[in-house]
C-alpha cells in the first residue's frame, strides 16, 4: 500500500433471509460474464477519473449463494475516507445498474 493512503473501505454483501416479502433460503445468481468483465472495468475507469483512489477490487459470487453467507465484496483504498466511501459507494451503485449479473431467489 502507498505511503499516502490512509483509508481502506471494505463492503460485503450479505444474502438476507427475505426477498421483498418472502422467506428465502439462498439466491441463485447468473452472470453474462465477459459483459460483466467489460463493465466493471468501464466502472473502475470512471472511479479513477473521479477519486484519487490506488486501487479497487471486486468479487461477486455466481451460483446459489446460501442467506448469510456474502454475495459481494468490494475494496476501495485511497488518501481519504471520504473519497473511499463514496467511490465504494458509486462502484456499487453502477454495478447495480449496469453490470448484467441476475439473480433468483430460491423460497423457503
Amino acid at each position: 500500500m502507498g505511503k499516502g493512503i490512509g483509508a481502506v473501505i471494505c463492503f460485503s454483501g450479505v444474502v438476507r433471509e427475505i426477498e421483498g416479502d418472502t422467506l428465502i433460503t439462498a439466491i441463485d445468481y447468473e452472470a453474462y460474464e465477459e459483459m460483466a468483465h467489460h463493465q466493471f472495468g468501464l466502472i473502475f475507469d470512471a472511479v479513477e477519473k473521479r477519486w484519487p483512489v490506488e486501487s479497487v477490487h471486486v468479487v461477486h459470487r455466481i451460483g446459489v449463494v446460501p442467506v448469510n453467507e456474502p454475495s459481494l465484496w468490494v475494496e476501495v483504498t485511497a488518501p481519504h475516507r471520504a473519497e473511499a466511501f463514496d467511490a465504494c459507494q458509486f462502484v456499487i451503485d453502477e454495478m447495480k445498474q449496469k453490470v448484467p449479473i441476475w439473480k433468483k431467489s430460491i423460497p423457503a
